[in-house]
């Protein structure tokens, strides 16, 4: 398999592959184009309850797999949001734990899982709901970034504090916590709410620069009133 990430504003990632037999899979809706020679199958993905688990964690339900029936045969998985997509080897990298909304496409040798957070304070407060997803296994996965990405190399016991909006992915070895927010007026002035999420290495953590949540707060917040 090779691949492509084509454009900047709104990327997407072209795979083409070397044999008939490989695969690809991702969420419902997330191909852009493919080529003659490549089948799709729609299904659950490991069945009806690991498809309640995505919905969860904000993917759909149900996901779509491409299979090449020829070499050469590709197709194409395009970004939602303006950003960047990050290819990651899980084979380097190990597991990776990522938010909702990041996966966009993988290999068929990479497995997706869902992952409950570890303190009900974390699903509350933490922006990702009480699941975020795992991937693991060996083969290629790509990640939505939305903005650009920064990448951290956190070392043992080393900590960031990060706005939960603007976490994409870290490595499974790098312990998630949310931590409140300290002083009145930081909580009241500051305009980053309760709450922030505490990394805490060793490993790896992608961040992204831009904050979606926040975007579409000031969207909504243009948007006229009937009355």
């Amino acid at each position: 398999m090779k691949y492509e990430i084509i454009g900047n504003t709104m990327p997407a990632v072209e795979v083409s592959f070397d044999s008939a037999g490989e695969s690809m899979f991702t969420q419902s809706g997330g191909m852009a184009w493919m080529s003659e020679g490549v089948k799709m199958d729609t299904n659950t993905r490991g069945g009806v309850l690991k498809g309640l688990g995505r919905m969860f964690a904000g993917e759909s339900m149900f996901m779509a797999t491409y299979t090449a029936q020829r070499p050469g045969a590709s197709v194409a998985f395009s970004a939602t949001f303006p950003g960047e997509i990050m290819a990651i080897d899980l084979a380097k990298s190990g597991g990776m734990i990522c938010q909702k909304g990041a996966f966009l496409a993988a290999e068929d040798s990479v497995k997706l899982q869902t992952l409950l957070t570890k303190t009900i304070s974390s699903g509350l407060f933490g922006g990702e709901g009480f699941v975020l997803q795992g991937l693991s296994g060996n083969g290629i996965a790509f990640l939505e970034v939305d903005g650009n990405k920064v990448v951290k190399s956190l070392a043992p016991g080393e900590t960031i504090f990060v706005d939960t909006g603007n976490v994409v992915a870290f490595q499974s070895s790098v312990r998630y916590e949310i931590e409140t927010v300290k002083g009145v007026k930081n909580i009241f002035l500051g305009g980053e709410g309760l709450f922030l999420t505490k990394l805490t290495g060793p490993g790896d953590v992608v961040l992204q620069t831009q904050n979606i949540g926040e975007f579409a707060g000031k969207i909504a917040n243009l948007i006229p009133s009937k009355n």
